[in-house]
């Protein structure tokens, strides 16, 4: 077995479990919310109009984007109640997923309802049947068919939308598709893509059964089929129960050299005795309010991203006054700990290709603003709508002909295959010097620095043992190292995993972090 394919499978159980649950618990919640609205509806045409409608606009809402309301939404509930509920993980995935399933289980539940014969329901009422005696022995056998073909699309649309979840630190398989799409591994993408589609195929294939059950009024069958859908829900909660160790959550963002840094953190922590689990693929304001709301234990911030989107700063400070800074304001709010700097910066920096630099003579932001308009900006998926943007773009009146925002991998392809002619780098990516880019330097210091920071959450910040584990980091980590761990990410070529990159990183730096 290759490396890369085992890289891909060694996760894939734990990730398979989360996935049943979150998939199965939202599936349940969207039940419990449709059924008896479907009852109500059948009755009252309006009420089912005006039902169907509302759930029919949630469907137009982008997947991404129904998460991301959750996010703000849960945050100022918990802060008016006093806090005590999680705004990242399983509460917004099971909230947003459930939403998206309830349009199809009500419009089956309704279509079957009302597509019941009257003259069936009079002979129900002829034979002096209560109202709950009609619907128990009568409508809801009729309904049920129909009832189940809602059930079974809801299904397969929340096993398919539940990979989503990764995005808000939920785990699910997710995480393998957004990992590979980010370092271009086809093995991850393929692996998560296939065991999603599986599960969505078993799923509807055992709701398929429940169904032709109830059709041909053959219990048994209907029951063994939810008996072995109910057996895989509970293997999957065994799987997910929480280990005897004490369990760390190590965040990352989304992109290769956290996934890198992540992993490289969780090896300090099992070896301290720690079992590890992962929230990747966090944009940049949900990773620190996770930190700070105690959802995730640690992960790697930078001092620049710090500085301007959480204080809010906009000017420029000399970097060893900005992570004292930053240092002071964190311990002061009770936002968690800085444990220090891991000895590299990973600055944003706009770069161009090295023939069309020295053909244009630029060399600086400053020599790039007068021919900007003429050229093409491709970014990351945050940069256009942070403030370092803004800083650069309104010191140097930078103005692109057009701006477009891709993958971090996808934007460096972008550069080189000739779609861009200037792009967000960051400094500590080793695919600049791969790829023989320029990295304009910035002579009004309008950008900040962005010193790597290793962050605590506050129900660690005194945790003794937990910060022994990862003080040998500090200052171990030259922004060569990282370079090199990243571009082995990277590259088109001979590609390694985060996994295989950190060890490799963890083997390079200096005895004194050794296990």
């Amino acid at each position: 077995m290759s490396p890369r394919l085992a890289a891909a499978l060694d996760p894939l159980p734990g990730l398979v479990a989360s996935h049943v649950l979150i998939s199965a618990a939202a599936l349940a919640l969207a039940l419990a919310i449709s059924l008896p609205l479907a009852l109500a509806s059948a009755r009252r045409p309006a009420l089912g109009r005006v039902a169907q409608a509302i759930a029919g606009v949630v469907q137009t809402i982008p997947g991404l984007a129904l998460l991301a309301l959750f996010y703000p939404l849960l945050l100022a509930l918990s802060a008016l109640v006093g806090g005590g509920i999680p705004a990242l993980g399983f509460l917004p995935s099971l909230l947003a997923l459930a939403l998206y399933a309830v349009l199809p289980i009500l419009r089956g539940g309704v279509t079957g309802l009302t597509g019941i014969d009257p003259a069936v329901i009079e002979a129900a009422d002829g034979v002096g049947m209560t109202r709950r005696q009609r619907l128990r022995l009568v409508e809801l056998p009729l309904a049920a068919p129909v009832l189940m073909g809602g059930i079974r699309t809801a299904a397969v649309w929340t096993i398919g939308a539940a990979t989503l979840a990764t995005t808000v630190g939920q785990p699910s398989l997710g995480n393998l598709i957004f990992a590979g799409l980010q370092t271009e591994n086809t093995v991850l993408v393929l692996v998560g893509c296939i065991a999603a589609a599986a599960l969505a195929l078993v799923a509807d294939g055992l709701l398929g059964l429940v169904e032709r059950g109830l059709a041909r009024r053959r219990a048994l069958g209907a029951w063994i089929a939810g008996g072995v859908l109910l057996l895989g829900i509970g293997a999957a909660l065994a799987t997910t129960l929480a280990p005897a160790r004490p369990v760390v959550t190590v965040g990352a963002k989304n992109f290769s050299e956290q996934y890198i840094l992540a992993r490289l953190i969780g090896r300090r922590l099992e070896a301290a005795g720690y079992a590890v689990r992962y929230k990747e693929g966090l944009g940049s304001a949900v990773a620190f309010r996770a930190l700070a709301g105690g959802d995730v234990d640690v992960y790697v911030d930078y001092a620049g991203t710090l500085w301007a989107n959480e204080m809010g700063r906009r000017d420029v400070a000399p970097r060893a006054a900005m992570i004292a800074a930053i240092d002071r304001w964190m311990a002061a709010g009770g936002r968690g700990r800085l444990v220090g700097p891991l000895g590299f910066e990973n600055a944003y920096a706009l770069a161009m290709r090295g023939a069309d630099a020295r053909r244009l003579h630029v060399a600086t932001i400053a020599d790039l603003a007068p021919i900007a308009p003429r050229l093409r900006l491709a970014s990351d998926l945050e940069f256009l709508d942070r403030p370092e943007w803004a800083a650069l773009r309104d010191a140097y009146g930078l103005r692109f002909a057009d701006m477009r925002s891709y993958a971090p991998s996808f934007m460096y392809r972008a550069l080189t295959g000739g779609q861009a002619d200037v792009i967000s780098a960051f400094s500590s990516d080793g695919r600049i010097a791969a790829d023989g880019l320029v990295v304009l330097a910035d002579p009004k210091g309008a950008a900040p620095g962005y010193d790597a920071l290793l962050l605590a959450a506050p129900g660690r910040a005194r945790d003794a043992r937990f910060l022994a584990a990862l003080g040998p980091l500090v200052g171990a980590i030259p922004v060569e190292r990282m370079r090199a761990a990243n571009y082995s990410v990277d590259r088109d070529s001979a590609k390694t995993t985060p996994e295989e990159a950190a060890r490799r990183l963890e083997g390079e730096l200096p005895n004194r972090i050794s296990r």
